[in-house]
């Protein structure tokens, strides 16, 4: 497991390690032979708001199904939801569209949402950077690299972090 550093950062970029608690479980499909999940309120007292900066951006991963807990988790960890940042359309190494099971329709994006604290609306550098990533999926949970950069491109080489839940996050 990760553990938490001291230090504050401007920066946080985040993948928790989401529970779907239905019958998903035991299933190829499933997370759990990924990593172990966790339901929203052990995600929700992870020390995240220990590793902002009074004034800091929080970029984090969600899928649909979960949008609502991605944005009660953003609140608890002290973050206002601003956005979806960005849309991510995965491709396979063919170049097909993934469309996975889903809940209602078959999904084949993720979202990152944005969420503040304090007033950061001065960092923003290039007012060009699109919501839509079309990238490929590669490994489970593996997030594309064009997500990384466009938050560099847009609010500039700022302190930062990643926590992924593939990474097993220390809670």
């Amino acid at each position: 497991m990760i553990q938490f550093p001291k230090r504050k950062y401007q920066i946080i970029y985040a993948d928790p390690p989401w529970s779907y608690r239905d019958k998903m479980k035991g299933y190829s499909f499933s997370l759990d032979h990924e990593y172990k999940t966790q339901s929203r309120q052990w995600i929700a007292r992870l020390p995240i708001a220990n590793l902002a900066e009074d004034t800091a951006c929080l970029f984090l991963w969600a899928t649909s199904p979960l949008l609502d807990e991605g944005i009660k988790t953003m609140a608890d960890w002290g973050f206002h939801y601003k956005t979806v940042a960005f849309v991510w359309s995965k491709y396979t190494k063919t170049g097909k569209l993934v469309s996975n099971l889903g809940r209602w329709t078959m999904g084949n994006v993720e979202l990152c949402l944005l969420g503040v604290k304090g007033k950061p609306n001065k960092w923003r550098r290039n007012n060009s950077i699109k919501q839509l990533v079309q990238a490929e999926r590669t490994r489970h949970s593996v997030k594309p690299n064009e997500v990384r950069k466009r938050i560099v491109d847009l609010l500039g080489d700022r302190p930062r972090i990643e926590l992924f839940a593939r990474e097993r996050i220390a809670g």
